[in-house]
């Protein structure tokens, strides 16, 4: 069937992680951070997403803004920063972070061909609605899921789920775009059309589904709709 609907992850797919590590470490009396932000900035995406897998197996949820505490927490220990108030500073930071040069375009194309675009995100819903007015893109979305609403962090098939619920189409009408191939790997296995947005690189996931399409950037996603 035709794609109909484009569903998006938000952190790293549509807005840029690290931007809160490397802002904050370009301002004035940051330099300790300034030596190490890069590490901080991987380090707490890698905890982040690895305390939301930890908590789905143990069953034990929690608001996507515990995780990124956390991970925060653990990362700036690692690097040996011990400072409340850039810790302070990173976290304000997170509520407004920028979305990638092509995102904007990309959604207004999809949107003037009729397309149906959406997030579908761990991020509370009170994230994701900062997320998306810092970056100016509200008018473009649809609508900004939530794994708030099952309770239970991705790639569980209850999040995947949700797009079913919420537009009524059936899995092969929609393409879901990450840049987590572990993510792009689950919706693939689910039934959704899947695009990996891999930035860095990376080898591919050894799991038992694969994203249909590897990118750089979201810059090819019009040519698969």
């Amino acid at each position: 069937m035709p794609i109909t609907t484009c569903i998006f992850d938000a952190y790293g797919t549509l807005f840029d992680v690290a931007a809160a590590a490397r802002i904050a470490a370009a301002e004035p009396g940051r330099g300790d951070l300034a030596k190490v932000w890069p590490q901080i900035a991987q380090d707490w995406r890698r905890k982040q997403l690895e305390y939301t897998w930890l908590r789905a197996v143990a069953d034990q949820h929690c608001d996507f803004w515990q995780v990124t505490q956390d991970g925060l927490d653990w990362a700036m220990e690692a690097a040996g920063l011990n400072d409340p108030k850039t810790r302070e500073r990173l976290l304000a930071l997170y509520w407004e972070l920028p979305a990638f040069p092509e995102v904007p375009q990309i959604l207004a194309g999809l949107n003037a061909r009729g397309l149906r675009c959406a997030i579908l995100s761990n991020g509370s819903p009170e994230m994701l609605q900062a997320a998306v007015d810092s970056a100016g893109i509200g008018e473009m979305l649809v609508a900004k899921m939530s794994v708030q609403d099952v309770g239970v962090f991705k790639p569980h098939a209850r999040v995947y789920d949700m797009v079913g619920a919420r537009f009524g189409c059936a899995r092969d009408e929609v393409l879901f775009v990450s840049s987590n191939g572990w993510d792009a790997a689950g919706a693939a296995g689910y039934g959704f059309q899947t695009v990996w947005v891999n930035r860095a690189g990376d080898p591919v996931d050894r799991l038992y589904a694969a994203p249909h399409h590897i990118m750089a950037d979201l810059a090819a996603i019009p040519g698969l709709c």
